[in-house]
């Protein structure tokens, strides 16, 4: 029974984060890896998705009430991330990613300082790109992040929220409020297939969706009430989380 409230915790509070900048998966994976350690990886990462998708699904619907959201530019990157997600999940069990983790922290780490750096990143909503090129800039970011989801998947919401920011000119609540579109495209494609292969815990992954929706809708609420300058802290907030939380992994990989 605890465990079961220690999990419904961490889903709250990952959807909650998810909700704003992405990143949840920071505290909701470890967590349900830790408490079910016997259970096997492909299982614990199916129900991750089963409960992520809910609270992302319930965030991009929030935030499409309420934010106007760029159709435009999320819509053919969702469609393009769904079918290369596929793909990346596909490469990672013929190519090691240790390459792909190795960097990591890197480029986390480059996304921090550019941001820090420009202190009117994503503080104003000025679009640069309209009609059949915004559109190929889109399919392009997509498909680029879809294959990275499938293969990885660490930082997904965050990134999608940067490029949307850095390439497309989006304030940081309108980049969210994208990226939660994409966001659902990417984990509806690997929930198909961790529910085709038998990976998923169907109660706990519901259980847990439950508190991924009550805290996504609260961390949507926090993100329109407080607007770009409360999404672009709690952004390098998290991307300062993941560089640590990489970096840490990469070092122990190079010494075993």
């Amino acid at each position: 029974m605890i465990d079961f409230v220690w999990l419904g915790g961490a889903a709250f509070l990952a959807g909650l984060v998810d909700a704003v900048v992405g990143g949840g998966g920071l505290i909701q994976v470890p967590a349900i890896f830790s408490v079910l350690p016997k259970e096997v990886p492909a299982t614990l990462l199916g129900t991750n998705k089963l409960a992520s998708i809910f609270g992302t699904g319930a965030a991009a619907v929030k935030y499409a009430q309420r934010v106007r959201v760029a159709w435009s530019a999320a819509a053919p990157a969702a469609l393009a991330a769904f079918a290369l997600s596929f793909v990346g999940a596909w490469t990672v069990t013929r190519v090691p990613g240790d390459f792909v983790r190795s960097l990591l922290p890197l480029i986390l780490l480059a996304v921090a300082i550019y941001t820090f750096r420009k202190k009117d990143l994503g503080s104003v909503h000025a679009p640069v790109h309209s009609g059949s090129a915004e559109r190929w800039w889109a399919i392009g970011m997509g498909a680029a992040i879809g294959f990275y989801d499938g293969f990885f998947g660490p930082g997904t919401g965050s990134f999608l929220i940067f490029l949307y920011v850095r390439f497309f000119g989006f304030d940081f609540l309108s980049a969210s409020a994208a990226a939660k579109i994409v966001n659902v495209a990417c984990n509806l494609s690997a929930l198909m297939w961790f529910g085709y292969s038998g990976h998923i815990l169907w109660q706990l992954g519901l259980l847990m969706a439950l508190c991924q929706i009550a805290g996504s809708l609260v961390g949507t609420k926090l993100a329109i009430q407080h607007g770009s300058a409360f999404v672009r802290k709690l952004f390098l907030v998290v991307v300062s989380v993941l560089i640590v939380k990489t970096g840490f992994d990469a070092i122990v990989r190079w010494f075993n």
